[in-house]
């Protein structure tokens, strides 16, 4: 499992901010004025080579007995219950509160593991931004500047550092040859779309209770079974609805579950709706999803009850909201019926395999030679990065390391041709692919005669 880091502070003090930076997105609220976040917020955060899942509060309030603040203040008692290590946030510009010292006192009394964040220390010498937050005994105060990226790096090293699960890597070691192993297959989508009926229709029995009413399922339940000689762990999902209309703590608290259950998995089937339609939410989710580097299979359920101009409204949105998907298999099924579940549950195998594959060093090296012949990576001023040879690192998903110079200056989007011209040419059918690049090291750059 990545580990868990819950953002925490009284208002105003750059949670938000924060939140942000770690998730290298914009979908925290940020402005000048305090209590402008209010519900939780979760993304997928990566600093370097560390991974984490990271959930921003809104500013906390211990003891508020009533109204919005004790709300918010549910929230974020809730956050630091599922956290691995709350990062508690201070303000070096305002120095040390009343409410500071709350906060500390209560989070000294979670046993959780804590760190110190003094935010806003840009232009302060560091002895001075932190000297009386000493006085929290909640370990050394880290000088940070959530806004510049200031120290925030070895701040969040010191945080995972101190999480009870420690670091799980992004992508699985290559396995043994011939070691059989479950394949976790876990089944996400919005409430109501009929994750638990698709649950209970691969098994074959009524293991799972589904009822036509949102929220059924509160927490990921995994089901080991075998089927077709194989053995599967599948994990049932409560769904994530949007931001804004997650009012529940228990449904909030399950958002993380979700989340954590498509880190553990092999293979995601992202389940919408072809009634409802595909939203934004779903694309948001299957973003989550190809993050992850999950292999995922894309089920549109309900087929049988969706209207011809549904059905059409559907195709549409498959190709326009999930076009970042078209790696991967679409199936338009029952799960109520039982219709289409077969082909559906075949293509998450496939995907498994693709995922999972021993791709050997001069196939790797000969594609990398062909995709370059087809199109150069662009110069970089007077240099030409040069790609020279490849391997695989990785697999779920599969990593291509390719070993060249100047790779330092290869663009995303000839990092994503790549990415897509590896896919085609090794026929791997609902996986993502990671390229990683190393620049070889320079023998003379040190020689005398270049001093």
């Amino acid at each position: 499992m990545l580990p868990i880091l819950a953002l925490v502070g009284r208002p105003n003090v750059g949670k938000s901010t924060l939140f942000n930076r770690l998730t290298r997105t914009r979908d925290a609220l940020v402005a000048d004025f305090p209590g402008l976040t209010r519900d939780r917020q979760y993304g997928r955060g990566r600093i370097g080579e560390h991974d984490f899942l990271v959930v921003d509060t809104g500013g906390f309030e211990p003891s508020a007995t009533e109204g919005i603040f004790h709300q918010m203040a549910r929230q974020t008692e809730a956050a630091i219950a599922e956290a691995d290590v709350v990062v508690f946030i201070v303000d070096a510009r305002a120095g040390l509160t009343p409410q500071d010292r709350a906060i500390g006192e209560r989070l000294r009394r979670t046993g959780r593991p804590i760190v110190v964040a003094v935010n806003k220390a840009e232009g302060l010498p560091a002895e001075r931004a932190t000297a009386e937050f000493h006085e929290l005994a909640l370990g050394e105060p880290w000088p940070i500047s959530a806004a510049h990226g200031e120290n925030v790096r070895d701040l969040i090293e010191l945080a995972i550092a101190k999480a009870p699960s420690g670091l799980e890597p992004e992508t699985e070691a290559m396995p043994p040859e011939g070691e059989e192993r479950r394949i976790r297959l876990a089944v996400v989508g919005r409430p109501n779309v009929g994750k638990s009926t698709l649950v209970n229709s691969l098994l074959g029995e009524e293991r799972m209770i589904s009822f036509d009413e949102p929220g059924t399922t509160r927490d990921a339940v995994y089901l080991d079974f075998e089927r077709d000689g194989a053995r599967f762990t599948l994990i049932d999902t409560a769904g994530i609805r949007r931001r804004g209309k997650v009012f529940e703590t228990v449904e909030k608290f399950s958002v993380i579950k979700t989340l954590q259950a498509i880190e553990d998995a092999n293979v995601v089937v992202l389940l919408v709706d072809a009634v409802d339609g595909i939203s934004e939410q779903d694309a948001h989710l299957g973003g989550h999803i190809v993050e992850a580097g999950r292999a995922v299979v894309v089920g549109v359920n309900k087929w049988d009850g969706a209207s011809a101009e549904q059905r059409e409204q559907a195709k549409r949105d498959l190709s326009r909201r999930l076009a970042f998907l078209s790696f991967a298999s679409h199936h338009f099924i029952s799960a109520r019926e039982n219709r289409g579940v077969d082909a559906l549950f075949l293509s998450a195998r496939r995907a498994y395999a693709a995922a999972m594959s021993r791709l050997s060093t001069p196939r790797l090296t000969r594609a990398l030679q062909t995709a370059v012949q087809r199109q150069e990576p662009p110069r970089a001023g007077l240099v030409r990065p040069k790609l020279r040879y490849a391997h695989q690192g990785g697999v779920n998903p599969p990593v291509v390391v390719i070993h060249g110079s100047a790779l330092d200056r290869v663009p995303d989007a000839y990092r994503r041709y790549l990415e897509h011209f590896f896919l085609e040419a090794f026929k791997l059918r609902g996986t993502p692919l990671r390229i990683q690049f190393k620049t070889g090291v320079n023998p003379y750059a040190e020689s005398p005669a270049r001093r």
